[in-house]
């Protein structure tokens, strides 16, 4: 394999984590490894609720910490809890001052919504639903016009190289031509950004290339992955048929809208005494109920918000309205599908992993704030939180650079695509037998298949990545009998006290379950 070895840090990604960090980092030199056209097939890009932070007087980052902690259903680590919260006011002022036009009041303030299971309303938003969108044309701006930063664009990491325990290259080939043979890229450090496994599922809201290639790269290469079954499955995916699926935002949910199903009834009203807003695991199973029963759940905006949507959450509106579908008189159809991956490459407080060499910030990492169920919009707050932090990691950890040649690269044929039928055979099972509610049985059943899948088409690193985390995903899940969270067994409905601690697994565990399983009869 061709080699290239550059004094520059390393960043896997291109959504809101890795342009953070490229930003903090300077004038350092990094190179970003982005599939797409930087602001392109981002999850990042995609986030509508907006950022959770305390701004409100009557609200504290104490208050924030604590409703974190209640969500994550006792497997939040409540000192990194506090760590994110007690800062996060300062991230909206530091990206104000980028240019993020967040929505503000007459006064100057900020416009902040409720979303599920906050105590108070501090979810600041850009224009109604446009808060990703508007967050990372910002941070694009800056990182374009900042000389230390270089951006490879249509290109994607598929492998890490190993000395020992210490991560020493990632194999990079062109995204658009999974054919290219890769290239082994050395730097300085490597940040791991490149998102989380939502599309690893066929029923999602994540942009196709998300589909937990990095977390199997590191698990590949030897690292610990922690809670790899607690996966957010949003409530209100508007189901239209599209994939990957529009997002009715929760902030709808917080501006009054109501669940409703075919037959008018508000079900959520004896599901919990939030209704509409209790936790989002909560709505989810109840929507994924209500589809299971065959009685179409849907969100009616039309008495709380009315012809304002299209003003107030034009993302919405425009998902709805090229679907047929007025939101203003129309009530919406909804699905929960796969959203958010509370878990991923374990990293501690610095946000390091357990291989040398190797930083995780955004939704690759488990960083012990989300445990098993992410508290709405702090998924953004987290990935720039720990952006900085492993900024300053790196930094700390090696000499300053003050320059460093581009790096250059020109790509060879022999590289294998994965194979697009394998694919969608992986995402549905993972929706078939690892979604919102899971049983022995169906674990059992995705690990056989994601073996079998894996041996027919395992030339493709990427897919053997996919495969990997999928492993990852329905091993821990079998592993963890009890209900908890976003994990949902019905063969083990009650949450158990004495298991109210992180998943801590390594790919060769996971693999020996599978085998084992594989093994068993049918």
């Amino acid at each position: 394999m061709k080699t290239v070895t550059t004094d520059r840090v390393i960043i896997i990604g291109a959504g809101l984590g890795a342009l953070y960090a490229a930003l903090k980092l300077a004038p350092r030199p990094v190179v970003l490894i982005s599939p797409e056209t930087l602001g392109e097939g981002a999850s990042s890009a995609w986030a509508q609720g907006g950022v959770a932070a305390a701004m409100d007087a009557k609200d504290s980052p104490d208050d924030h910490a604590e409703d974190t902690i209640k969500a994550g259903a006792g497997t939040v680590n409540p000192m990194v809890a506090k760590l994110v919260t007690q800062e996060a006011r300062d991230y909206i002022l530091d990206l104000t001052e980028l240019g993020t036009p967040f929505d503000r009041t007459a006064d100057g303030g900020y416009v902040l919504s409720r979303e599920a299971a906050h105590s108070y309303a501090r979810v600041v938003r850009v224009k109604g639903d446009q808060a990703g969108a508007e967050i990372m044309a910002a941070l694009i701006e800056a990182v374009r016009e900042t000389p230390s930063v270089q951006a490879l664009e249509g290109v994607m990491a598929v492998d890490f190289e190993t000395e020992g325990n210490r991560v020493t290259g990632v194999a990079i080939q062109a995204a658009h031509d999974a054919r290219s043979a890769p290239i082994m890229l050395r730097g300085a450090a490597i940040l791991v950004a490149g998102g989380g496994s939502g599309g690893l599922y066929a029923l999602t809201t994540n942009p196709h290339r998300i589909r937990g290639q990095v977390i199997g790269m590191a698990a590949r290469a030897g690292a610990t992955i922690a809670d790899p079954e607690f996966v957010q499955f949003h409530p209100t995916a508007i189901d239209v048929g599209e994939d990957p699926a529009p997002l009715a935002t929760e902030a709808l949910r917080g501006e009054g809208a109501v669940l409703v199903n075919k037959h008018g009834t508000r079900f959520m009203l004896d599901v919990h005494k939030d209704a509409e807003l209790a936790p989002r695991d909560v709505v989810a199973r109840a929507i994924f109920e209500q589809s299971q029963a065959g009685n179409r759940p849907m969100l009616d905006t039309t008495d709380a918000i009315g012809a304002e949507i299209n003003a107030l959450f034009p993302s919405v509106t425009e998902a709805c309205l090229r679907n047929g579908i007025d939101p203003s008189v129309d009530p919406i159809p909804v699905a929960a599908a796969a959203h958010y991956h509370m878990g991923g490459i374990a990293t501690d407080t610095h946000g390091k992993a357990s291989l040398d060499g190797l930083w995780v910030c955004g939704e690759a990492s488990s960083t012990g704030l989300h445990g098993a169920n992410r508290l709405a919009s702090n998924g953004l707050l987290e990935a720039l939180v720990y952006a900085r932090i492993c900024a300053e990691g790196i930094s700390s950890e090696f000499a300053p650079v003050e320059n460093a040649p581009e790096v250059a690269l020109e790509f060879a044929t022999g590289g294998t695509a994965p194979d697009p039928e394998a694919v969608q055979d992986l995402r549905q099972t993972m929706t078939n037998h690892v979604g919102v509610v899971r049983k022995a049985a169906g674990l059992k059943t995705a690990l056989r298949t994601i073996a079998r899948l894996e041996q027919n088409h395992g030339d493709s690193p990427s897919f053997l990545n996919m495969c990997a985390t999928a492993t990852l995903i329905a091993a821990a899940a079998l592993l963890r009998e009890e209900s908890r969270g976003a994990h949902e067994r019905s063969d083990f409905p009650d949450t158990k006290p004495e298991l109210a601690q992180s998943t801590l697994l390594t790919l060769s565990d996971a693999l020996s379950l599978r085998s084992k399983i594989c093994g068993e009869p049918e």
